[in-house]
């Protein structure tokens, strides 16, 4: 019965999403095509003109403002990995979580550098530290690639670090009360507690829905490791919750900044400590920076590019107004709907969704229900194809499996989570 489900799965779900290279094409067509008609039928004689600059601005701030700004941060921290490295902090964490993570990812071998790199990415994350996050992913994905035995197709390890990374797993969401509090938000903090939630219930998605394509062994181990990581997600969130505003804003802001800062301070001190030449170590590991941000920018580029091209033909509108139709014959509730572009673009593009977000923000209210929404939206998932075009990228994987619907599938659950928790909260 299970190999009949998996595949069915696997062969109806590959037709669908092939690749990023359909997805692509796609955006592109879909975008020509509702421009056209609007050209021919609606006698919009600027839409043309409208994608054409947005063709030029994307592909230039592709490079300008996503790809430099990176390089500077992906040279600093791709020399503090190699500090760490030699340091012998990599094979600690990855002695540390050894029991949790073989079982996630059953291919790697014990005590592997990777092991520690996928830790301290999903550490970043979680802290919301999006910029130091990226280096250290790329680098576990690079170490991944040298276990990768098809070196153009991504192995289940890469996969599941993956899936697990797109799933936004997030415990300080400072980025979203921080723009919450310019917006003018009265209650900037209230998105806290449903933003961890609905970010968790994706992260466990994520760890089931791959688990169950890639049959890892759900034994004691992992399911107390499991059930701890609630509990302790549950323990901070009762605490935060305790909190005033004032004393929340104070706690975020503090934590976030703290561990970056301390993590950079600890792996210096480690290496002074392990008599590691530190300054030599850094300048070693960054060089290897540049080389990678060459290799990503024509993914970053050709993406983008397509991600802009099929917001700005109205495309994107027409799926939002198509699904409150929908809604509505059902008789389902279609208030969530106005914040629902949020999360339609998040998996396409970070900037495009914090830009709606705002948006939404300005046109509702910061406090109102829509606001809200939007704004746990924008934390309960991550950018899904920019990660995949990134990451896959950064390694020259072009065939990359069942990685782009498991991740649209593991975003899905994570908007329906997102939808019930807010009612619940905001409602």
């Amino acid at each position: 019965m299970y190999g009949a489900i998996r595949h069915f799965i696997y062969f109806h779900t590959t037709i669908i999403f092939m690749a990023l290279n359909i997805v692509w094409i796609a955006f592109i067509l879909i975008a020509f095509i509702i421009a056209l008609y609007k050209l021919i039928f609606l006698h919009d004689t600027t839409i043309f003109k409208t994608l054409t600059d947005g063709i030029f601005d994307s592909a230039k701030s592709s490079v300008i403002d996503i790809a430099f700004p990176l390089a500077g941060t992906m040279i600093f921290f791709l020399g503090l990995m190699n500090i760490a490295e030699k340091a012998g902090a990599i094979r600690w964490l990855s002695r540390l979580l050894n029991p949790f993570m073989k079982r996630l990812f059953p291919e790697v071998p014990a005590g592997h550098p990777a092991m520690g790199e996928m830790v301290m990415n999903f550490s970043a994350n979680m802290l919301g530290l999006d910029n130091a996050a990226t280096p250290f992913g790329l680098k576990a994905m690079e170490s991944l690639q040298t276990l990768n035995p098809k070196k153009e197709t991504a192995s289940n390890a890469q996969i599941m670090f993956m899936v697990l990374h797109t799933s936004g797993l997030t415990l300080i969401p400072l980025s979203i009360i921080t723009y919450r509090i310019a917006a003018g938000s009265v209650d900037a903090t209230s998105i806290f507690i449903p933003c961890v939630a609905a970010t968790v219930c994706a992260t466990l998605a994520s760890i089931i829905v791959v688990g169950l394509l890639q049959r890892i062994k759900w034994d004691f181990v992992l399911s107390a490791w499991l059930l701890g990581i609630i509990v302790c997600v549950g323990a901070l969130l009762y605490y935060v919750n305790g909190l005033n505003d004032a004393a929340k804003n104070t706690f975020s802001n503090i934590t976030g900044n703290l561990v970056l800062v301390g993590l950079v301070a600890v792996i210096i001190a480690g290496g002074a400590l392990k008599k590691v030449s530190v300054f030599d170590a850094f300048i070693e590991g960054a060089k290897d920076g540049w080389g990678i941000i060459l290799k990503i920018i024509p993914y970053l580029v050709g993406m983008l590019v397509a991600i802009r091209v099929f917001r700005d033909s109205g495309a994107l509108a027409y799926l939002t107004g198509g699904i409150a139709q929908l809604l509505h014959a059902v008789g389902a509730p279609t208030d969530f709907v106005d914040a629902l572009p949020v999360a339609i673009m998040k998996p396409f593009s970070g900037s495009g969704a914090r830009g709606l977000m705002i948006d939404t923000m300005i046109s509702h209210g910061p406090d109102s229900f829509v606001g809200k929404l939007a704004c746990t939206f924008q934390g309960s998932a991550d950018t899904t194809f920019y990660i995949i075009a990134l990451y896959f990228g950064s390694v020259g994987i072009r065939k990359v499996r069942y990685a782009v619907w498991a991740g649209i599938l593991v975003d899905i659950i994570g908007v329906i989570a997102a939808i019930i928790i807010g009612y619940i909260f905001f409602k």
